[in-house]
């Protein structure tokens, strides 16, 4: 097996032979744009890397990485939309650059070239990951409209939010390993085994970004630090400090997560200082190490060697411990 780097590299280099400008202009150019945008290619990197661990050439995995990759980003692009974000990873979101219109028509392409990607492997793979995909998909529009839901909610459960998180973010994750294991022609246990073990990899990965969402360095998370604030997310974070705050003070950060405000600087220390005196700043932290550690515990089950058991808890820690 290779180091990340690697599969990142050799991923970027397949990405190049597929991101081509195509007529109609206006509509592959913002597709082009975000795919070439950057950010930790963590899924597609998950597929290639599954591949291997399971004793089968990553080059085999590249269209099913592809594919994991142009999906995640064709729901970022919605995504930016629905929340009106202004930023995607340090630059102009699609919708800011273009308008919305190009976005979601761009968005809706990329959906449809995603599963165009499978059509390069044989019928039983594409049948296999086709199926798996569309699940996958439907969980994450599910995921996106429970977020939706819990902005205008003020009796969202933790249960509810680890909820969210798990169909909004973790399932692509865990499909994004599934799909390297399809290719790999692993059987259906490992598969599956591997799909939870990215699932719970995924819920922890979403923890540290909404963590970082809050106490991350803009200059190197890539998003506007505090969006979730100026959006009045419930996250972890927040649900959290509801439960430890004393009522006055729970009172005031009800308050702040209510209104909208055009100068929201004040609201975000002021929040971020109500986080870490509840302490929900430290309960997201020991969060994250336990669904790392359950994502380990899965490991034990899959029939590969102690090696690769190791090289997947190294990038687990990898993932608990970024700062972008």
């Amino acid at each position: 097996m290779q180091n990340t780097l690697y599969y990142q590299n050799a991923f970027l280099e397949y990405l190049e032979t597929f991101s081509k400008i195509r007529e109609p202009k206006n509509l592959y150019q913002p597709i082009d744009y975000i795919l070439k945008l950057g950010g930790k290619r963590l899924r597609p990197v998950l597929t290639l890397m599954t591949a291997e661990v399971f004793n089968y050439d990553y080059k085999k995995a590249l269209d099913a990485a592809l594919s994991i990759e142009v999906f995640h980003n064709f729901s970022l692009v919605h995504d930016d939309i629905m929340d009106d974000a202004p930023l995607r990873r340090g630059e102009q979101t699609v919708h800011e650059k273009w308008d919305v219109n190009t976005a979601i028509l761009s968005g809706d392409a990329m959906l449809i070239m995603a599963y165009q990607l499978f059509e390069n492997y044989d019928s039983k793979t594409f049948q296999a990951l086709a199926k798996l995909f569309s699940k996958t998909a439907l969980e994450v529009c599910e995921g996106q409209q429970y977020d939706v839901d819990f902005e205008t909610r003020d009796d969202v459960t933790i249960s509810e939010y680890l909820k969210m998180i798990e169909y909004k973010t973790a399932v692509l994750v865990g499909a994004a390993m599934k799909m390297g294991a399809i290719v790999a022609k692993a059987s259906n246990e490992d598969q599956d085994g591997i799909y939870n073990f990215g699932r719970l990899l995924g819920i922890a990965f979403q923890l540290q970004d909404d963590y970082l969402d809050a106490f991350g360095n803009p200059e190197t998370f890539g998003k506007q630090v505090g969006g979730d604030i100026i959006e009045n997310k419930k996250t972890y974070l927040y649900l959290k400090a509801i439960e430890n705050l004393e009522t006055s003070e729970k009172k005031q950060i009800e308050q702040l997560f209510s209104v909208n405000l055009q100068d929201n600087d004040d609201k975000i220390e002021t929040v971020k200082e109500f986080f870490v005196k509840s302490e929900a700043a430290k309960a997201t932290q020991a969060e994250i190490e336990n669904y790392t550690n359950k994502a380990f515990a899965v490991l034990e089950t899959l029939n590969i060697s102690e090696e690769k058991k190791t090289i997947l808890k190294q990038f687990g820690n990898t993932l608990m411990t970024r700062k972008v």
